[in-house]
């Protein structure tokens, strides 16, 4: 959201902008680094608290900042539960909603949970959509939504490029390698990420057996920003607390995590935003779920799916490392998601 924050106060208008108060250690580096001040934090995290719990809790206090603000119009982006409720309470008090990143679907309403329903759901009520590819408006055509639909790209790849420039041009690069200093640039380094729920459980075990016996290869290096989750964290924790080639971090920053992509040999993730972002430094993503509904990146073959098969990922990060045509071939492709410029069509349309 931030490119489109910004682009909106470039033009003179005003984005009033509304955190929940979720990962707020994770959040405020990234505002202050696009120099974006929060108007509203609701507030919402509690220990271990359900889906219904935190759905009510952001349903309430949504509803709250919508009557002292009455906006013109509320936008919305992605598939989080934050996205459908803070959406919900936008069409309660019949105030038009914009979602942006419309139109993603796998087909399945399990998976991702809750995500996939999320992103459905704002469909029913949203008055604009802005779809990231022509795949994610096809998917809105084929549930009769026509009207209002912009195919923008997707404006993480807008962030991406203004953080890009960012660090490229004011120092960044040299301050950030000295506070990973443990980074060996002789080394191939392979960035993971993995803590969506479907993975929970057998499917996490299984992608630690195959990073554990990756690892045996001691030319390369792991770093796994850890998820603050138990169900992730204590697993990961587990397999790799020995083992020296496998750097456990802290979750990163948006600066720190983008510098790693750019950096990174390969990457393995379970991330839908990974996914568009990958590609744009030109880096093979390897995507741990059995399904994506980001397609786009399996078609255009600058991603593939190999799931939580221990035996598929291997050897596909293998052949990644052996098989320089095959590497080559994800990295020549043009990424699917944008030339980070979606933002500018965003507030085009919506002024």
């Amino acid at each position: 959201m931030a490119p489109v924050i910004k682009e909106t106060n470039d033009r003179g208008h005003k984005a009033i902008v509304c955190l929940t108060g979720q990962h707020k250690d994770m959040i405020i580096p990234f505002l202050n680094f696009f120099k974006i001040n929060a108007d509203f934090d609701l507030d919402i995290m509690k220990p271990n608290q359900s889906l219904a719990e935190m759905t009510s809790n952001i349903l309430t206090k949504m509803t709250s900042v919508l009557d002292q603000v009455n906006p013109d119009i509320v936008c919305v982006q992605g598939d989080t539960t934050t996205t459908f409720t803070c959406g919900l309470a936008a069409f309660y008090k019949k105030i038009p909603v914009a979602h942006i990143e419309a139109g993603l679907r796998t087909g399945d309403i399990y998976s991702p949970f809750p995500e996939e329903a999320n992103r459905r759901l704002v469909t029913a009520f949203a008055k604009y959509f802005f779809p990231p590819t022509k795949e994610s408006a096809n998917n809105l055509k084929a549930e009769n939504i026509t009207n209002n639909v912009f195919v923008t790209g997707n404006t993480s790849i807008d962030a991406l490029r203004m953080t890009s420039e960012a660090i490229n041009s004011t120092g960044l690069n040299e301050e950030i390698l000295n506070r990973y200093n443990f980074v060996d640039v002789s080394k191939k380094l392979v960035l993971v990420t993995t803590h969506r729920r479907e993975n929970h459980g057998q499917p996490l075990i299984n992608i630690c057996e195959a990073i554990k016996t990756l690892s045996n290869n001691k030319d390369l290096q792991f770093v796994i920003p850890v998820h603050l989750n138990p169900n992730v964290k204590d697993i990961i924790h587990s397999y790799f607390d020995s083992i020296d080639n496998v750097h456990l971090l802290s979750p990163l920053d948006y600066v720190d995590f983008s510098w790693f992509m750019s950096k990174s040999f390969f990457i393995l993730t379970d991330s839908g935003g990974v996914q568009e972002e990958g590609p744009y430094f030109k880096k093979p993503i390897l995507v741990l779920r059995e399904n994506t509904e980001r397609p786009e990146g399996i078609e255009a073959k600058v991603s593939t799916l190999v799931g939580s098969n221990k035996d598929l990922i291997v050897s596909t990060a293998n052949k990644l490392l052996q098989d320089n045509d095959y590497y080559n071939s994800f990295t020549k492709n043009v990424n699917p998601y944008g030339d980070g410029f979606a933002s500018k069509i965003i507030v085009d349309t919506l002024t």
